[in-house]
């Protein structure tokens, strides 16, 4: 268990850019990335996420320029996703100073990969991110969607969760696709379920638009951290003002 709820900016990425959209699509550019984890760090992040969002559909890696400049401007740990389909990927990641490397599609195809990488790099370096979308078909009400969110696999998101804790992921950050970048609040139902089911923490994702949000994120859903985008990038609070609010919610964090 965590001693305290980390606040976990998140980088959206594409042609090296800074981006966010509403519901994986349209994109707005928004900075240059390394920049932007900079100024993140000063103003307190436990941690960042840097996803290259376009990485998987385009066929191609992560973009190592853009991790590379990221990782010189920061001192807290980097976890990078996108584009990732092997253990020579999260080498190359891990040799630029990224702590952790977050697979999706790749570990939907080849679960495997999981157990792999675990053994090779140390369960506490693989994060399995796992983006999901309402289904009634499904026994826990939401199903696995791979490839930025587009193609749905027919996998029961909470067991698909269990499954990747057993391959030995040392962290899992659900994404609800209904919910990512509207500001609405994260999908409380689906974390909650996640995170029930599992025994590492669990990282909401998709959907903080106020903070009371991050506050149901962790009290609701039982998340350990809290991933925000649009509520930093715009500049509606700052990670103080988050950090405060929760703490003044009796969540522990850290100030």
């Amino acid at each position: 268990m965590v001693d305290y709820v980390k606040v976990i900016p998140c980088l959206d990425t594409k042609d090296g850019r800074l981006v966010k959209g509403v519901n994986f699509v349209n994109l707005r550019d928004i900075a240059d990335p390394a920049e932007v984890a900079e100024k993140y760090c000063s103003d307190g992040a436990d941690e960042l996420v840097l996803l290259d969002i376009t990485a998987t559909v385009e066929g191609r890696t992560t973009l190592l320029d853009v991790v590379r400049r990221t990782v010189e401007r920061i001192n807290v740990p980097l976890t990078v996703g996108g584009g990732i389909r092997n253990l020579d990927n999260m080498r190359d990641l891990f040799d630029l100073g990224v702590a952790k490397c977050s697979i999706n599609t790749a570990a939907v195809k080849n679960p495997q990969i999981i157990k792999d990488a675990a053994a090779e790099f140390g369960s506490e370096r693989i994060a399995v991110a796992i983006d999901t979308r309402k289904n009634s078909q499904m026994p826990s009400g939401f199903e696995v969607v791979v490839e930025g969110g587009r193609t749905p696999v027919g996998k029961d998101a909470v067991a698909w969760a269990k499954q990747c804790e057993d391959l030995g992921a040392g962290s899992i950050l659900p994404t609800s696709m209904d919910a990512d970048g509207t500001q609405a609040g994260y999908d409380i139902p689906m974390i909650r379920a996640i995170a029930s089911a599992v025994s590492i923490p669990v990282i909401a994702s998709g959907g903080a638009g106020t903070l009371d949000h991050l506050v149901q994120a962790v009290v609701e859903g039982k998340a350990s951290a809290v991933l925000v985008a649009s509520l930093f990038h715009y500049g509606k609070y700052t990670i103080r003002e988050a950090k405060e609010y929760m703490a003044s919610k009796g969540i522990k964090v850290k100030l």
